[in-house]
């Protein structure tokens, strides 16, 4: 039996494919402990000019650089650190820095689109920056946004992903069975934030749903 070839993300970047879709929805994760794990199977799903994701992941400030580049190597889209101000584009991921909350913004000054911003009030959940920062400046854009939360330890993200459903975002989170801690997406599901769980694979699939247009219309599947 010949072995499975798996093309490497920079020939799939290139490869002549359709379009995808995009409805125009902002995606935002955020992940703690086992939470990596989780990315780089959703990442690795991501089409080259798949929706702009946000990311919070609570990482130490040494490992930030290398986890964006380890994600990177593993998608067909970008990932990159975030910087304040770069405008969000089809087929790129932005990964927070430490020691900043990573938000939903508009330029100063510039075009009616939207990008990365950075707050730099004070830690909230013990972390900075917060997953719940994250998902509460997505809620501004309402149905136009969907919130992931993943692996990882206590409730960060739960109260922000409750305010995104609340505003008419879409939202989803890791079920126990594949979560290494099942802790952010429990307390999620606790409040009522969660719409739907599955595995990392799973989630992408929903992702990629949720941002897909449908026949001239937006998905609300």
């Amino acid at each position: 039996m010949k072995p499975r070839i798996v093309p490497r993300p920079d020939l799939v970047r290139s490869a002549k494919r359709q379009p995808f879709p995009w409805n125009g929805r902002v995606v935002g994760i955020g992940a703690s402990a086992g939470g990596a794990e989780a990315l780089m199977e959703i990442v690795a799903q991501l089409p080259p000019d798949g929706p702009p994701i946000l990311i919070v992941q609570h990482i130490p400030a040494l490992f930030v650089k290398g986890l964006a580049e380890h994600l990177d190597r593993a998608s067909p889209s970008r990932v990159v650190v975030a910087e304040a101000g770069t405008p969000l584009s089809v087929g790129h991921a932005y990964l927070a820095p430490t020691d900043r909350h990573l938000v939903l913004g508009r330029p100063a000054g510039g075009p009616a689109t939207w990008c990365c911003r950075f707050d730099s009030a004070p830690e909230v959940n013990g972390f900075r920056p917060s997953v719940d920062v994250l998902f509460t400046s997505l809620a501004q854009i309402g149905e136009k946004a969907v919130g992931v939360i993943l692996s990882g330890l206590g409730r960060d993200g739960a109260a922000g992903l409750l305010a995104l459903r609340q505003a008419g975002g879409r939202t989803l989170g890791q079920n126990a069975a594949s979560s290494i801690v099942y802790g952010m997406p429990k307390a999620a599901m606790e409040v009522g934030a969660v719409e739907r769980q599955g595995t990392p694979a799973g989630l992408a699939a929903q992702i990629l749903r949720l941002c897909r247009t449908h026949e001239g219309r937006t998905s609300d599947a």
